[in-house]
């Protein structure tokens, strides 16, 4: 899908990480002057690399807790892409106060920055955590359960003071409700890897990979390139329906861990045929996790147009191609 979106200055926090740095590639590619604020906490400097030589764009080296940062960061910016935030649920769970420092203060930083500095329109990156403990499925938007982990409650949080910041002061807003996105520049390393790249590291080294559980939890995982589509039609909508308020962002259809292995293997095994004979372990549940996940994107596709292209399949093969010649 092509999107015009060019001549704007635009703000992505946390713009070192997976999904900020993704973005900051496609606006640079669209014409577009990019801030990217980041305290590199988890964010990596290779993944920003190949744009310190463009002079559209800008690092800040800064953080999100500290406002006098974020009012610099916002400075004569068009718009915000706010992807800045501690992830991770057995992270929240260890230390809930880091957490919520980064994500909840934080996010309310930037909320009063961006109001403050005039910015037209906030989009943020928002959590298919919050749907909890909810049982219905697919998820859609309005019908939420209990959070089941402190990062779960900071990603709530976030989505109240956004319409909160909407209804009194007139800041345009858009919460976008990431389904575990996948793909390139994904790190796999360290304790709170995301089990795509991080099983994929582990199959390339010949190690057997821990699911956890029986390895029937689904998913919807979404690929980058649908995220960064949802982003790019959020920032050029005008219909006033879609904006204030949240959208799933996935691909809408769901997976198990178990078919999910199944396919890594496949790919993986057209580089090194030796990976189909990796045996995997299963462990105990996670703390925290959500059982089932899987989106309706109707909202998103009648108010933003946002129709994704890349099912779990074809996500894969891309990420798989890119970790082969990267890792």
């Amino acid at each position: 899908m092509k999107i015009s979106f060019s001549n704007n200055k635009v703000l992505v926090t946390g713009g070192a990480g997976f999904i900020g740095s993704n973005l900051c590639e496609s606006l640079l590619e669209k014409g577009n002057k990019v801030v990217c604020l980041d305290n590199f906490a988890t964010g990596k400097r290779e993944n920003l690399e190949q744009f310190l030589k463009d002079s559209n764009f800008t690092l800040i080296e800064g953080d999100i807790r500290k406002l006098e940062d974020c009012l610099i960061a916002t400075k004569e910016v068009d718009y915000v892409l706010h992807q800045a935030a501690l992830g991770s649920v057995p992270r929240s769970i260890k230390d809930p106060i880091t957490s919520n420092d980064v994500n909840v203060s934080g996010f309310l930083n930037m909320l009063v920055a961006a109001r403050d500095n005039k910015v037209k329109r906030f989009v943020f990156a928002a959590s298919s955590s919050t749907y909890g403990d909810s049982e219905s499925m697919p998820k859609v938007e309005n019908i939420i359960g209990k959070p089941l982990s402190p990062y779960a409650i900071t990603k709530y949080v976030n989505e109240l003071y956004a319409d909160i910041f909407s209804k009194t002061y007139g800041l345009e807003t858009i919460g976008l409700r990431y389904f575990n996105v996948f793909g390139r520049k994904q790190d796999p390393n360290g304790a709170y890897a995301a089990v795509i790249p991080k099983f994929v590291s582990q199959l390339m080294n010949g190690e057997s990979p821990v699911i956890n559980g029986d390895g029937n939890y689904s998913r919807d995982f979404t690929y980058i390139d649908n995220v960064i589509q949802a982003n790019l039609l959020s920032l050029v909508t005008t219909n006033e329906k879609a904006i204030n308020t949240v959208y799933n962002v996935a691909y809408g259809d769901r997976n198990t861990l178990n078919d999910l292995m199944g396919f890594l293997k496949e790919y993986l095994s057209e580089f090194d045929s030796k990976i189909s004979n990796v045996a995997v372990i299963y462990g105990p549940n996670r703390a925290g996790d959500i059982p089932h996940s899987h989106a309706s994107v109707a909202k998103a596709k009648e108010n933003l147009n946002y129709s994704p292209q890349f099912t779990l399949q074809q996500g894969l093969k891309e990420a798989v191609k890119w970790y082969w010649k990267n890792l």
